[in-house]
């Protein structure tokens, strides 16, 4: 009876279980894959100048998006006054002002931020925003509901 001829193994030894060549299969590379039209590419990356950004505003309290950041719009705001109460189920709202003063109230409390100061309300926490003159924020808040997708979260 005659021994079977057995291959050596690769160098580094045995493959892993999951390798493409236990199964006789042929792993494609990534590059020569071809794109499917399901596929979003991502935007592209683009810096924001803040001062200049924030003097191509329409007018107050008109968010003007000028990104995404996990799923959320980030927009700059020049806000005056008083805004709505609103809370998020679905994320947290950031406000950093660049210029001014805003007070963003909680239902038990208040926050006052200066320039150069942000504040992060945790989703679900109820909150509105108050400046007396005028400020002028970078914030991100996750829309109020599925039929708000894509417009500007309250202010």
């Amino acid at each position: 009876m005659s021994t079977p001829t057995r291959t050596s193994p690769p160098i580094g030894g045995r493959p892993p279980r999951w390798d493409s060549r236990r199964r006789g299969t042929v792993a494609v590379p990534a590059e020569a894959q071809a794109p499917s039209p399901d596929d979003a590419l991502p935007p592209p990356l683009e810096k924001v100048n803040l001062a200049h950004a924030f003097t191509h505003l329409s007018g107050p309290d008109t968010p003007r998006p000028v990104g995404m950041l996990h799923g959320q719009p980030v927009h700059l705001v020049r806000l005056t006054g008083s805004g709505p109460w609103c809370q998020h189920a679905t994320g947290d709202a950031l406000f950093f002002v660049t210029r001014g003063h805003l007070r963003v109230e909680l239902r038990e409390r208040a926050v006052d931020l200066e320039a150069g100061e942000l504040l992060i309300v945790p989703r679900g926490v109820e909150h509105r925003s108050f400046t007396a003159s005028e400020a002028l924020v970078l914030m991100s808040a996750p829309p109020q509901g599925a039929e708000d997708a894509g417009q500007s979260p309250p202010l």
